[in-house]
């Protein structure tokens, strides 16, 4: 038998990965999930009634969801307990993990409204008016906007490095199965 053990920050969001998993395949299964998912789709699999195969033991399924849930909801509050106790520097500051992945979600969306900068700059707009035409400047230029976007997916590389340096440092309090 191995030994129980502490998990790294990895190997906890993988298990946390892995319980989600479990957890949709066994609720899946449940009659009343079943009936649920029926009644949104405009496609029943047969006309038939369904009952339980002799291998599958309903109560059995529904103790091992509701084990898996609490041991979900332990494992995710020992996930986030690191996210505000483990500390990363990034860019000269200190922040915690939380305040780091916050600050990832933030760069992606900007990353996102950049890159939408960025194709809208590549093309000026052109109104035909009384036989000339009368071009719109874009407010950003594209090299500018180019450059923007570089600047913040270099700095998304970055911080993501620090977060997955510090998944692979930064031990949880919960052990492994």
């Amino acid at each position: 038998m191995t030994e129980k053990r502490k998990l790294y920050l990895y190997e906890a969001l993988e298990l946390r990965s892995e319980y989600d998993a479990r957890i949709k395949t066994l609720r899946d299964c449940l009659p009343e999930t079943r009936q649920n998912r029926d009644r949104l789709s405009f496609t029943r699999e047969d006309e038939g009634r369904r009952r339980p195969s002799p291998d599958f033991d309903l109560a059995e399924a529904r103790k091992n969801l509701r084990n898996l849930e609490f041991k979900r909801r332990k494992l995710n509050a020992a996930i986030q307990e690191i996210n505000y106790k483990h500390r990363v520097d990034f860019s000269g500051e200190a922040m915690n993990l939380n305040e780091a992945l916050e600050m990832r979600k933030g760069l992606n969306e900007r990353i996102g409204e950049l890159h939408t900068q960025v194709v809208k700059s590549a093309y000026q707009r052109v109104i035909y008016k009384e036989g000339r035409d009368i071009v719109e400047e874009n407010e950003v230029t594209y090299a500018e906007s180019m450059k923007n976007l570089e600047d913040a997916r270099l700095t998304f590389r970055e911080l993501n490095r620090q977060l997955r340096k510090a998944s692979f440092g930064a031990v949880v309090d919960f052990q492994d199965e």
